[in-house]
């Protein structure tokens, strides 16, 4: 899986780092997405699905592999 954010979009509601704190964090001055993850590990793709589905802007965009 690919993950990508679209931090424009970003509407800094903590729902990313709720559902997967380790493939997402926000921003200290603004709460915005920042992504630490671009590539999660098989550990972390349901937590990372729950974040895109659960993102109120729709700011986090999944490529899934094969």
């Amino acid at each position: 899986m690919k993950v990508t954010v679209d931090q424009d979009r970003c509407v800094s509601s903590g729902q990313c780092v709720l559902n997967a704190g380790e493939v997402f964090d926000q921003r200290d001055d603004d709460g915005v997405v920042e992504l630490l993850m671009p590539e999660p590990g098989p550990e972390h793709i349901d937590q990372t699905r729950k974040a895109a589905a659960a993102c109120p802007a729709l700011a986090i965009h999944l490529e899934e592999h094969g």
